[in-house]
């Protein structure tokens, strides 16, 4: 796509001059982002090697870590290069992709969060007829439909944004946000504002309808069932309704900062709050429904350990090589 608009930057006046402190942000920021790479395909490495988490459930799980990879991806780099930098202003087309890939990475969260809620009330509800509910097959073209739905909503969005010109270029964030870009237009937004309404309620009912529903169902079971079915269902759903939640507020708190006067709020809290539905979300995932899953653990544990072995399989034919 080319931009229809003689503007070629924008400036991100989130930004302040810290001096030699920048390079410790740096160093803080690019940590966060290795470990969140390695958790991230460390788990993805481990579903897809092991036949055993061959199942819908760890197929949804898999959709979800690569999207925290694709998420961190459209922040983290970004972000480092604004952090070393004495000039805070990003080319017009690199804003509208990281607007493209932040936005897809909310959709495709929410609607991956709201199957799997869907997912989990079928394995709690009809554990018997699961499997034939749920197959490998319908859990694939679920994630496909998830994440083609996303791209082609967020992708109109785009579209909608690069015919606009544009009378200012300084956006009030740390990164490019739609609606703060789209505040800067000075020619007619208004079907802007008629899709990015109609946008924002299919991103809200669309997974909201799927996850009511299949928890007020969970509750109807938990309250009838045998104290196992509760337990079970707690155990199951718990991970699930934490990052449901975290995510919720994380997504929150940036629509009403973004729209509302937040200067009452210390600037540190409104900068870490606005980063915290992508910062937390690609780290709490992996821990919440990888490292306290038992089945996922324990194969975590076993590549570990093959791994270790390799090495000293390795170490060894060295020393025998060097001996001789």
């Amino acid at each position: 796509m080319k931009v229809n608009s003689t503007l070629s930057y924008f400036i991100l006046g989130a930004y302040e001059h810290v001096g030699n402190l920048k390079y410790l942000y740096f160093m803080l920021t690019a940590m966060l982002y290795i470990v969140i790479v390695i958790v991230n395909i460390s788990l993805i490495v481990v579903i897809c090697m092991n036949r055993s988490l061959h199942e819908p459930m760890y197929l949804f799980l898999c959709s979800l870590f690569v999207n925290e990879l694709y998420g961190s991806s459209g922040l983290f780099p970004f972000l480092l290069v604004q952090i070393l930098s004495d000039i805070h202003t990003v080319s017009a087309p690199l804003c509208f992709l990281q607007i493209f890939c932040l936005y897809t990475y909310v959709n495709i969260e929410n609607c991956n969060l709201a199957v799997m809620s869907y997912d989990r009330f079928l394995a709690i509800c009809y554990p018997l007829q699961y499997n034939t509910l749920m197959t490998f097959n319908k859990a694939v073209i679920f994630i496909a439909v998830i994440w083609f739905y996303s791209f082609v909503k967020v992708f109109i969005t785009l579209s909608l944004n690069i015919r606009l010109t544009f009378c200012g270029n300084i956006i009030n964030s740390l990164i490019c946000s739609n609606y703060l870009v789209v505040k800067l237009a000075c020619s007619d937004i208004q079907v802007n504002n008629i899709y990015g309404l109609f946008g924002t309620v299919l991103t809200i009912l669309v997974p909201l309808l799927p996850i009511l529903f299949s928890y007020m169902r969970i509750l109807k079971i938990c309250f009838c069932g045998s104290k196992q079915t509760r337990q079970r269902a707690v155990s199951t759903c718990t991970p699930h309704l934490a990052s449901l939640l975290n995510f919720s507020f994380g997504c929150f708190f940036e629509i009403i900062q973004s729209r509302f006067d937040m200067t009452n709020v210390p600037r540190l809290l409104r900068i870490i709050l606005s980063l915290y539905f992508l910062i937390i979300q690609p780290l709490l995932n992996p821990i919440m429904f990888g490292l306290r899953n038992n089945k996922v653990s324990l194969n975590v544990h076993l590549v570990s350990k093959c791994y270790n072995l390799s090495l000293i399989s390795i170490g060894f034919d060295e020393l025998k090589l060097f001996q001789k």
